[in-house]
């Protein structure tokens, strides 16, 4: 088997180019950059000193771009706003997608709305006082500008690309993209959308990658299969679709699946979220890492760990060094 890739998600955390050296000088072979909370024109200056490092270490880095996609998010907020467990709030407090404020207006109490990947937890109940349906914060965090949106249960039509979406394919090849990770991938529609997009906008070497997120994107996995490069089995949203107890079993079955059909496939997701504000991870996190290349990942991803992170580099020295030493174990 080939070696498996290394990425890491860059942000604030790793703005300066030294760490950018660092990080692939650990073993970091591209980086991610999320369009949902910036674009290729705003990133440049990043993704610029992302190549010099790399160039510097001798790289020819890997430069994926998420899309936003249909994926729901909260708007811009003034001031990140603290949710505290127990406490009642208006719909209205929060800046929800147009789509998600009309559940809420005409749904009926009990609908739950998972923001920022499930750490918040929030649940419609009526007020007789406020005279409608309001929101209930069962578990409760801080809430910041752009964070995911889950209605678990409910599924939105909303188009595969955005106008941003579509307009940032034409700059991708100006910006040296490799790689295009479409979200919330619901049918194979979503994906020939999206790779017609990229042949129009000259990006037919762009690799396509299907992120699954959903139901619909795992009940149809094996139609998705054919109209991509790589599948990834991203953990945050594909958690809130279920019950979080069933995420492993998902997870092993798409890994079977992928397998099955020799498609390449990436793990993501709080792969070593700890070290977001810790030095050093903790052990079901590498046994994580190390599980999923015994599953056969083609390539593993930290987000938020390099993004906004205290320990950016030491994030990829520890995931780079539990994939070569799972890899080492494979190989026996």
């Amino acid at each position: 088997m080939s070696r498996v890739r290394i990425y890491g998600t860059i942000g604030p955390a790793c703005r300066d180019r030294e760490i950018l050296k660092q990080m692939f000088r650990e073993g970091m072979d591209g980086v991610r950059l999320n369009l949902s909370h910036t674009s290729l024109e705003e990133g440049s200056a990043l993704i610029e000193d992302c190549h010099r490092a790399a160039r510097e270490c001798g790289i020819s880095p890997e430069l994926l771009i998420d899309m936003q996609g249909p994926e729901l998010r909260v708007g811009i907020m003034k001031n990140p706003a603290e949710l505290n467990e127990g406490e009642l709030i208006g719909t209205g407090d929060i800046p929800f997608p147009e789509a998600v404020k009309n559940v809420l207006e005409d749904g009926d109490p009990g609908q739950e709305i998972l923001l920022d990947d499930g750490k918040i937890l929030l649940k419609t109940e009526y007020s007789s006082y406020l005279r409608g349906i309001c929101l209930r914060v069962i578990r409760g965090g801080i809430l910041e500008s752009r964070k995911s949106v889950a209605l678990p249960g409910r599924t939105f039509h909303t188009p595969a690309m955005t106008e941003n979406d579509r307009d940032q394919l034409k700059r991708a090849k100006e910006y040296g993209v490799t790689a295009v990770m479409q979200p919330f991938v619901r049918s194979r529609e979503d994906l020939i959308e999206v790779r017609d997009a990229l042949d129009h906008s000259g990006c037919n070497d762009i690799r396509l990658l299907a992120k699954i997120e959903n139901r619909d994107g795992m009940d149809r996995l094996k139609e998705l299969i054919p109209h991509c490069d790589e599948i990834v089995i991203a953990r945050g949203d594909l958690g809130n679709s279920m019950d979080l107890w069933e995420l492993p079993a998902v997870q092993k079955h798409i890994s079977a699946v992928c397998r099955e059909a020799g498609r390449d496939f990436m793990v993501v997701t709080q792969m070593l979220d700890s070290m977001m504000h810790r030095q050093v991870p903790t052990r079901a996190e590498v046994s994580d890492i190390f599980n999923a290349v015994m599953d056969g990942a083609s390539s593993v991803m930290v987000t938020g760990e390099t993004a906004a992170g205290d320990y950016p580099v030491l994030a990829i020295r520890y995931l780079y060094k539990t994939v070569r030493e799972a890899e080492v174990f494979r190989s026996l």
